[in-house]
């Protein structure tokens, strides 16, 4: 929900470091690389109960993540295949940090597994409403190279609640019962809006109706037309 205004903001403040992936000849699928590896190496350190590393490591793998379109788009290296990556290294990068959080805190199980669970969810219907909004010609909401559906929970709201996860861990029971819930209405509301956006489109798509015809040689054939209600 707030990935969008985190995207017009970024531009304006991150060319030191575009220049720096110039510099080192990096790659816009590099940069997405280097993001999944810091972010495995914050999950590695919330295993180990370094929650305060963890939670720098996690922010630098999200600007990480947060400059690589931002780079492919300025240096003219946009491709299908990064805009694929950037979102199959991101769910890597959820999900490695949730195994972390079952490491340091396995009496807290069942909480993980939902979380886990409940992504999945996230992202398929983020993605089956994405390629129905292509298919209908519906127009982007965002410059991402992979149209995704809106909803609540997105990359900056997982980042948010990963950081109360480790600034507050004696708040665990209730913090990842919090997550999960707002999971859960993302997805419930994401299923609400393309049934709203799908369903409207079909209704003002024009119906066709079978017409007889007589052909020459006395043969009824069938065609279709636009029924008036459709018109």
């Amino acid at each position: 929900m707030i990935d969008n205004a985190f995207r017009r903001i970024l531009p304006r403040f991150v060319r030191p470091l575009l220049t720096l992936y110039r510099r080192l000849r990096l790659t816009p699928n590099h940069v997405t690389a280097i993001g999944l590896a810091i972010a495995l190496i914050a999950s590695v350190s919330v295993a180990l109960g370094a929650n305060l590393w963890a939670l720098g490591l996690w922010w630098l793998s999200r600007l990480a993540d947060g400059t690589d379109g931002i780079y492919a788009r300025e240096s003219g290296q946009v491709s299908e295949f990064g805009g694929y990556l950037d979102i199959v290294l991101d769910m890597a990068a959820y999900g490695s940090m949730v195994l972390g959080f079952a490491i340091a805190e396995p009496t807290l199980g069942p909480q993980w597994l939902a979380i886990l669970f409940l992504y999945t969810l996230c992202i398929a219907s983020a993605l089956a409403l994405g390629m129905q909004e292509v298919r209908l010609d519906l127009p982007p909401r965002d410059d991402r190279g992979l149209r995704l559906g809106a909803g609540l929970a997105e990359g900056g709201e997982t980042g948010i609640a990963y950081s109360v996860f480790l600034l507050w861990p004696s708040l665990l029971p209730y913090t990842t019962a919090g997550w999960i819930l707002i999971l859960l209405t993302t997805v419930v509301a994401r299923s609400v809006l393309a049934h709203r956006t799908l369903q409207g489109a079909a209704d003002a798509a024009p119906s066709f109706e079978p017409v007889q015809n007589r052909d020459q040689d006395g043969s009824r054939s069938t065609r279709s037309e636009p029924s008036a209600s459709g018109l």
